[in-house]
């Protein structure tokens, strides 16, 4: 139960619950569809030019997360409900919770006006997702201030271990076991090692050959690969393209 099965399991149920959002407002499922707006009160007027006395109202497609929200909710805590007492249980139930949230808690407003030559007489309003691109950043944000954890005596509480300044709270990742070394491979962990992973020699990011490779090194390799290229469409309907080398410069991990 490490940093990054934390991580997989935010994010999993971040992308459950993204993609049957998504599917509801797309019209793709018939349980759903888009969010009802009704007992909403009215957005907010943002300041702006020409915004001052401009009437607002909900309308469009909301994205209906709630919805997503559940059926993610259904589908990935199944399992563990019944163990709720094992702290293994409860780490992963915090976990895809806090990769809903990263969802549902980051929702935004999307507006048009209407109105003659341009004006904006009236604004509708609805409520859509963040792209999941953000989540995932929000995510990775987490997985990099990710707390360790421990179990109570009572078998339902979790306490976080070392000197934190704050507890975790429901959209944090925890984790209660240090991750192996990843830099060698273990077939026990079910690692594969960095030896011989491409890396960037210029970068100074995890994709970098200093961090990538473990401080081992890396050496530079030419090798020619073979893509499509001069590709014609013949009428009617077949493509047709050659076969180039190209040469390519890799650094791969010693």
């Amino acid at each position: 139960d490490i940093r990054e099965t934390a991580f997989v399991y935010a994010i999993t149920a971040a992308g459950v619950s993204h993609a049957i959002t998504q599917a509801c407002s797309m019209g793709e499922l018939l349980q759903c569809g888009c969010e009802l707006t009704r007992s909403r009160a009215p957005p907010s007027p943002t300041a702006g030019p020409g915004t001052e006395g401009t009437a607002w109202e909900w309308g469009g497609c909301g994205d209906d997360v709630q919805f997503g929200y559940e059926k993610s909710q259904q589908f990935m805590d199944a399992k563990n409900k019944k163990g709720k007492n094992d702290i293994r249980a409860l780490i992963d139930l915090h976990n895809n919770e806090a990769g809903r949230l990263a969802v549902r808690s980051y929702m935004r407003t999307e507006c048009k006006c209407h109105g003659l030559s341009g004006s904006c007489t009236l604004r509708t309003c609805w409520r859509k997702m963040p792209h999941f691109r953000e989540v995932g950043d929000r995510l990775l944000e987490r997985f990099n201030g990710a707390f360790k954890v421990m179990g109570g005596n009572d078998g339902k509480t979790l306490i976080p271990v070392g000197d934190n300044i704050k507890p975790p709270d429901k959209q944090d990742l925890i984790y209660s076991a240090d991750s192996p070394d990843f830099c060698s491979a273990n077939r026990k962990t079910g690692s594969l090692g960095t030896r011989g992973r491409v890396c960037n020699s210029t970068a100074m990011d995890t994709s970098g050959c200093d961090l990538l490779c473990c401080g081992r090194g890396h050496r530079d390799e030419t090798v020619v690969l073979e893509e499509n290229c001069l590709c014609r469409f013949h009428w009617c309907c077949v493509v047709q393209c050659r076969k180039c080398s190209v040469r390519q410069e890799l650094s791969l991990c010693i």
